[in-house]
């Protein structure tokens, strides 16, 4: 098959490598924690080369953020409903699943892990942080646009995300009534 006829295949050999990277990724942190495995560790999970994982990411933290970041637009895309009050409340709904589903503590974990983590780990938690602050921003200018009111987007990640990822990471529960009282509070 040539670059071309792989380049149209939806799909195929280099999405199911990426899939199974990201689920090693995930599975070790759920039993490891962060820093507690190396990319040889992950490739053998996966069933792949270290190489490969060297050539497509480069390194173990560009990796890391890779599987946050997939994961994070996988299950909770900024949604846009034709209100900011609708948008928040579905877009906290889904981050509240996320981070309390089977992996979301290892994800929220490494999100974490990853800005402590030397130079080139707090650059790649960064760059999680910047991404996800982006799409947070499109969403709260779509809400401008409308005419209404939207706050910040650190205001946001203060006031909604911020609570919810404590009491994840202290094994708090995440009701529907506490995630929407936040919701609330921020509007």
């Amino acid at each position: 098959m040539n670059e071309r006829q792989r380049a149209r295949r939806p799909g195929g050999r280099s999405a199911r490598v990426s899939a199974q990277v990201h689920q090693a990724v995930t599975d070790l942190i759920s039993e490891r924690g962060y820093g507690n495995f190396t990319v040889g560790e992950v490739a053998a999970r996966a069933g792949v080369a270290d190489s490969s994982i060297y050539r497509r990411w480069g390194s173990l933290e560009t990796l890391l953020t890779d599987v946050a970041l997939t994961r994070l637009n996988a299950q909770s895309p900024m949604p846009d409903t034709g209100s900011l009050a609708g948008d928040l409340r579905t877009y906290a709904a889904q981050v509240a699943r996320e981070i309390t589903g089977p992996d979301g503590p290892a994800v929220l974990h490494l999100a974490v892990a990853l800005s402590s983590s030397g130079q080139q780990g707090a650059e790649a938690g960064a760059d999680l942080r910047a991404e996800r602050t982006r799409q947070l921003q499109s969403m709260l200018d779509r809400a401008r646009d409308r005419g209404e009111h939207a706050p910040d987007a650190f205001d946001v990640l203060d006031h909604i995300l911020a609570p919810m990822y404590i009491r994840v990471l202290f094994g708090m529960e995440l009701t529907p009534g506490y995630v929407d009282g936040l919701v609330d509070r921020m509007l």
